[in-house]
């Protein structure tokens, strides 16, 4: 049995965070899950699976109306898994029972890490490390948010000038930090090796470049892309520090595929 069990739409770079620290770690993380419009027809529980049309039917008293990403769907949502996962959304992980639900990307992360820790230091080698991790997770979370309103916007093609102002000054901040943490010419952020500071922000530039996919609806609107042909020169430590990433051979299998489909597509 996997030490964590998680289940998402997929794929989702913000699930990754995980699989990349247990690769660092030796932990046993098990991912289950499909795409967006797929996951309408899954129970949603620790034991989450596909759902055939009759059991559908039986179980139409746990369905709920889904919100963030899937709003107005109605998603099947067990009482155990709102129990575990308070806020009803995925990514959601499960201890080995099942019973503890944690949520939130780099909570999930953070997990991994913790149990992990003895075979591979990714929350730093003291607590001062691990409060700095953590201040780049945090400032992470901030990007995050932005980030999300305004991918979303794009694929529902709702996205406006407010929109995409908010998410290229969140962008914006969040470089300039790291490019400033980078700017001595480190090849992490924390300490000497790669820490969950360095895996998180991997997961979420990436999840980021899916604007490349979205060119069209930019276009529409009078925008133009906030990760333009000349954003690399303006944060070249922070693009440098990525390219570093994807490479590596526990990010490689996740982000590497990702990241080549979009820029292809940028490129198109």
């Amino acid at each position: 049995m996997a030490q964590l069990r998680i289940f998402s739409y997929l794929p989702n770079p913000r699930v990754w965070k995980a699989t990349i620290a247990a690769r660092f770690c030796g932990v046993d993380v098990e991912v289950r899950g499909a795409s967006n419009k797929e996951l309408r027809d899954w129970l949603w529980d620790y034991d989450a699976r596909p759902l055939g049309e009759e059991e559908r039917q039986s179980l139409a008293s746990l369905a709920r109306t889904g919100r963030v990403g899937l709003t107005g769907a109605k998603l099947f949502k067990t009482d155990a898994f709102l129990e575990a996962q308070p806020f009803g959304n995925v990514p959601a992980a499960f201890g080995r029972d099942g019973q503890i639900g944690i949520f939130e990307s780099n909570s999930i992360m953070r997990a991994v890490a913790r149990l992990g820790e003895a075979a591979f230091p990714l929350y730093g080698l003291d607590a001062y490390e691990a409060s700095r991790i953590d201040s780049f997770l945090d400032v992470s979370l901030v990007f995050a948010r932005d980030s999300q309103i305004y991918l979303l916007a794009l694929s529902d093609g709702m996205v406006d000038e407010a929109i995409h102002a908010r998410a290229k000054q969140a962008f914006e901040i969040y470089a300039s930090g790291l490019e400033q943490a980078l700017s001595p010419r480190r090849d992490t952020l924390v300490g000497n090796g790669i820490t969950l500071a360095d895996i998180c922000f991997s997961a979420e530039l990436s999840l980021f470049m899916n604007e490349h996919a979205r060119v069209e609806q930019l276009r529409k609107h009078g925008l133009d892309k906030i990760l333009h042909a000349g954003v690399r020169n303006e944060y070249p430590q922070v693009f440098a520090h990525f390219d570093r990433l994807i490479e590596h051979e526990h990010f490689r299998p996740n982000l590497k595929p990702y990241v080549e489909k979009l820029l292809s597509k940028a490129a198109a």
